[in-house]
Formats: C-alpha cells, sequence, structure tokens
C-alpha cells in the first residue's frame, strides 16, 4: 500500500487545487487506488470523513478546514466508485466488506492502527459496518444520518412508512434504468435532490451542484454508485435466507448520532433506542436540517464532531 502526490494537472480534478480546503493524494487500499483530499497537521489524531450517495469527498468541504483548524489529520476519500477513485467492474466489487476492507486499508495508508471515522447517509453505512466487522480500527465513531443496520432492519419490517420511504431502494435493483433516469436532462434528478425542500434554500451553490453533476458523471461512477445498493440488497437477502436478517450488531467505539430531522428517506424513528446495540451513544437531532444535514447546518455538524472527538 502507498500514497502518491497528484501526478495530474489540477484542472482535471472535478474541484481543482485552488478550490480544495486540502491537498489531493492517491491512497492504494485493498486493492484499488482511492482519489482523497488531506488536510491538517501529518501528526494529528487521524481522522477519515466517508461521503454518501451521490456524493463525493466534496460532500465535506465545511468540516474538512474546522477539524483541519483543530488540529486533526482528515482524509476525506471518494469512496470506491466514486469520482476519481478506482471502479472495478460487477455488483460484488460493492459488497459492504469491500468497502470496510478500504477503509481499514486507508487508516493502514496513513500508518495509523486507529482512526476516527465519520460517515454520512452511504458513508455512515460503511463507518458503521467497520465499527462492527473492525472495531479495532475504530477509535471513536460519528454517522450523520445513516441507520444503524439492525435498526434499520427492524424498522422496515415493522413500519410501512419507512418501508414506503424506502422505494428507491428496490427502485435501484433494476438493472439500467436507475443509471439513464439519473442521467436524464444533465443530471436533473440530482439537482431536484440537492435543491428542492426541505434543505436550505441556499445550502447549495450553484457551483456545488455543478461539481456533483461533474463527480456522479465520471465514466462508470454512476452505475458504481448504484451498485452499492445491488450489493447490499444481495448481501441482506442471502443473510435473511440463511440466517434470518442481519442479526444484532453492537458497536462498542463511543458513538455520536447527528440527524437532520426533515430527513424524506429516513425516519426520525431510527434515531431511537440504540442503546441496545450501541451503549455508548449520543444522539444529536437538529430540526431544521434535511438528510444534506452537513450542508444544510454545517456550524452545528463541525461543533458537534469537535466537541465527540478527543
Amino acid at each position: 500500500m502507498g500514497r502518491h502526490a497528484s501526478a495530474r494537472d489540477s484542472s482535471g480534478w472535478t474541484v481543482p487545487a485552488s478550490a480544495t480546503p486540502g491537498t489531493h493524494e492517491l491512497v492504494d487500499t485493498n486493492g484499488i487506488r482511492l482519489h482523497a483530499v488531506t488536510a491538517g497537521p501529518p501528526d494529528g489524531d487521524l481522522v477519515v470523513l466517508l461521503h454518501g450517495f451521490p456524493e463525493f469527498w466534496y460532500a465535506w468541504k465545511h468540516q474538512l478546514p474546522a477539524l483541519a483548524d483543530a488540529g486533526y489529520r482528515v482524509v476525506a476519500p471518494d469512496l470506491r466508485g466514486y469520482n476519481h477513485s478506482d471502479k472495478p467492474d460487477g455488483v460484488a466489487a460493492y459488497h459492504i466488506d469491500e468497502l470496510v476492507a478500504d477503509v481499514a486499508g486507508l487508516v493502514s495508508a496513513f500508518d495509523r492502527e486507529q482512526a476516527h471515522v465519520v460517515g454520512h447517509d452511504w458513508g455512515g453505512l460503511v463507518a458503521w459496518q467497520t465499527a462492527i466487522d473492525r472495531p479495532a480500527v475504530v477509535d471513536r465513531l460519528a454517522v450523520l444520518n445513516a441507520p444503524h443496520p439492525t435498526a434499520y432492519e427492524r424498522h422496515l419490517r415493522r413500519s410501512p412508512d419507512q418501508l414506503l420511504r424506502s422505494w428507491y431502494v428496490l427502485y435501484f435493483q433494476l438493472p439500467v434504468l436507475p443509471e439513464l433516469g439519473l442521467r436524464w436532462n444533465d443530471f436533473a434528478l440530482l439537482q431536484r435532490m440537492l435543491t428542492k425542500g426541505p434543505t436550505r434554500p441556499d445550502a447549495f451553490t450553484e457551483t456545488d451542484i455543478e461539481r456533483y453533476k461533474r463527480a456522479l458523471g465520471q465514466p462508470g461512477a454512476l452505475t458504481a454508485a448504484i451498485n452499492y445498493y445491488r450489493a447490499l440488497a444481495r448481501r441482506n437477502a442471502k443473510l435473511t435466507l440463511t440466517q434470518g436478517g442481519v442479526g444484532d450488531r453492537p458497536v462498542a467505539a463511543p458513538t455520536l448520532l447527528i440527524w437532520g430531522v426533515q430527513d424524506d428517506a429516513l425516519s426520525l424513528s431510527l434515531t431511537d433506542g440504540l442503546d441496545e446495540w450501541v451503549p455508548d451513544c449520543r444522539v444529536e437531532r437538529l430540526p431544521a436540517a434535511s438528510h444534506w444535514v452537513q450542508f444544510d447546518a454545517p456550524e452545528q455538524v463541525s461543533k458537534h464532531l469537535l466537541s465527540h472527538l478527543p
């Protein structure tokens, strides 16, 4: 494994170096190469920031400088398949086990045994699973608008409301059609996702939206992003058939859950009763924020993260 300074001209990145709150790097991990933005003192405690769907490292543009200024060594990768990271072929390449191995290898690539792991949306699912499967790797865990896997499964089985909210997960199991729908009319659906209420009207600038479109428009990125959902559905179906479900998944790391209450896709009730699996869990609910919580309430999110990290 290794790390490499970017050999590319900065104009080739989705966000040029002049507008990046850190340094572009390429990092070898788990047999692939991830593009990442790093910031903060090299000897600071390592914080890994994992973005969600359909985003890229830029999801953390507000938190990167805040954490770096506080003395942390911050790494915000493009997850596998996204933006400038490698995009292996096939659904199996996006199995949650591979995503967890990517995080563990990323921590090793920065010569650390542990890191504080922070994730939003899909990055939050990966963060939860990393804390579950590789507890030695995760010092402290912070998750933004992503449910603990056991809590989510329980709610899907008991809550018609959450089942209806999760309709898109079933849609993403279809071949080709989801890619066509997202790409249609210059990613109009992506723009609508980021800008329609309840998101704060000025949370995303026009430049932000264009960068999101450019990242998702990288060759192979759209199919890779949707393959996350396809791989997880197949894995969970297998676990349901063989074990009756994902089972109880305890998390030992001290955990912070930040939740934008105005989330269209995820019920607020997913934030309740987590002490059954996460005994050391603090929940911060932000009433005015949507699913895109770190854009809707950037200062609050940074403040909560800094209060949670040692």
